[in-house]
């Protein structure tokens, strides 16, 4: 009555599942306990609740990390807006439909049948499975994997304030303003190759405004446009660095 049909089929799910975290489990028990709803689960001890529980603590603190590391110059209360975005039911239930999690899911009869899964169980099985490379991999592991499929996630949480596009407001701004068109400068970068920040700086005409900080130019852009939109209409600077 559930998903999983025969042995065959289970081990093509895990396969796909290994594939899309590109991570591959050492212990298959763990593996196939992460991707077992409670639906689809003998008793709710053999589902994968208890894994979605310390999955959802790890993933806190290993964003935490990331965002400690990637915003040097940002306030505690911005840090813990941008945390709150990227993990987030709904940013956990989209990451874990574009890597095709649910489609690896044990489910009872009531949800097998529908051609997709509510949100919160997406997110679940997202968060047991981090659990998952946890146990089985370690710590490292786990932050490799984290920082690669919630990294463009924290771009977005990151890189625009509030839903705010202050690339598109500094260039209306500086067109109405200035008859100019902001450019972007990169001032500086550090960090290792697979987690980079860069120090943007947004240009008008001969004028060089206040820089920033972000996780890929792209969030520094925003940032820096944020600085000199905040500089031209008098107000404090919100991304200050050193």
């Amino acid at each position: 009555m559930n998903r999983r049909v025969d042995a065959d089929h289970s081990e093509e799910m895990l396969l796909q599942c290994e594939a899309a975290l590109q991570y591959q489990f050492q212990n298959r028990d763990l593996l196939r306990n992460c991707l077992t709803h409670a639906s689809g689960a003998n008793h709710r001890l053999a589902s994968n609740e208890r894994l979605e529980f310390l999955g959802d603590a790890i993933m806190g603190a290993v964003i935490c990390e990331m965002l400690y590391r990637l915003y040097p110059e940002e306030t505690e209360g911005e840090l813990t807006r941008i945390k709150s975005i990227v993990v987030s039911r709904q940013t956990c239930a989209r990451v874990s439909e574009a890597l095709g999690l649910p489609k690896s899911l044990v489910l009872g009869k009531g949800l097998a049948i529908n051609a997709s899964v509510p949100m919160s169980v997406a997110a679940a099985v997202f968060e047991a499975l981090i659990a998952g490379v946890f146990l089985d991999g370690g710590w490292e592991v786990t932050q490799q994997v984290l920082e690669r499929v919630m990294g463009p996630e924290i771009e977005l949480a990151g890189g625009v304030d509030h839903g705010r596009n202050y690339k598109s407001l500094l260039q209306q701004l500086a067109q109405k303003k200035f008859g100019e068109t902001p450019h972007y400068q990169l001032l500086d970068e550090k960090g290792p190759d697979h987690s980079k920040c860069f120090k943007v700086a947004a240009q008008i005409g001969t004028s060089l405004f206040h820089p920033a900080w972000g996780a890929n130019k792209k969030a520094a852009e925003q940032r820096a446009a944020q600085n000199a939109f905040s500089e031209i209409e008098g107000r404090p600077i919100p991304h200050l660095t050193d």
